[in-house]
C-alpha cells in the first residue's frame, strides 16, 4: 500500500480470527445491553409523566434524545477528527462524554426537584 508522501509506510494487520465462544460471550453481553435498554424505553413515558409532563408533550420528548444526538455528534465528530493530543483523537472526547454522562445519571433521580427549582413552578402546573 502506498503512502502519501513524506510519511511512513502503512503496514496493515490481519484481524484476529474469533472462535465461537468468543463471539458468543461478545453476543450475551450484548443481549443484555439490549434487555436494559428495553426495560428502561418501557418506563421512559411513566418517567417523563412522573416528572409532570402531560401525554400530549410526551412524543416531542421522545424525540429530543435523536435529534440531539443528530446535531451534537456532527459536531463532536467535526472538532475530534481535528483534535490530536497526548490522549490521541478521540479519547478526550469519550473522556468528557463519559464524566457528563456519570455526572448526568447522578443527577436524574432527583431531576423532578431540580426541574420544579429551576424553573419556578409548582408541580400541578407543568404541562
Amino acid at each position: 500500500m502506498e503512502s502519501p508522501a513524506g510519511t511512513a509506510p502503512v503496514t496493515l494487520q490481519p484481524r484476529p480470527s474469533l472462535s465461537f465462544w468468543e463471539i458468543w460471550n461478545m453476543s450475551f453481553g450484548f443481549l443484555g445491553i439490549q434487555f436494559g435498554f428495553a426495560l428502561q424505553n418501557a418506563n421512559v413515558s411513566r418517567i417523563f409523566e412522573t416528572l409532570g409532563a402531560s401525554v400530549e408533550n410526551i412524543p416531542i420528548l421522545w424525540i429530543a434524545a435523536p435529534v440531539t444526538g443528530l446535531v451534537v455528534q456532527p459536531i463532536v465528530g467535526y472538532f475530534s477528527d481535528r483534535t490530536w493530543n497526548r490522549l490521541g483523537r478521540r479519547r478526550p472526547y469519550l473522556l468528557g462524554g463519559a464524566i457528563l454522562a456519570s455526572l448526568a445519571l447522578r443527577i436524574l433521580p432527583q431531576f423532578g426537584r431540580y426541574f420544579y427549582r429551576l424553573f419556578r413552578v409548582s408541580r400541578g402546573s407543568v404541562t
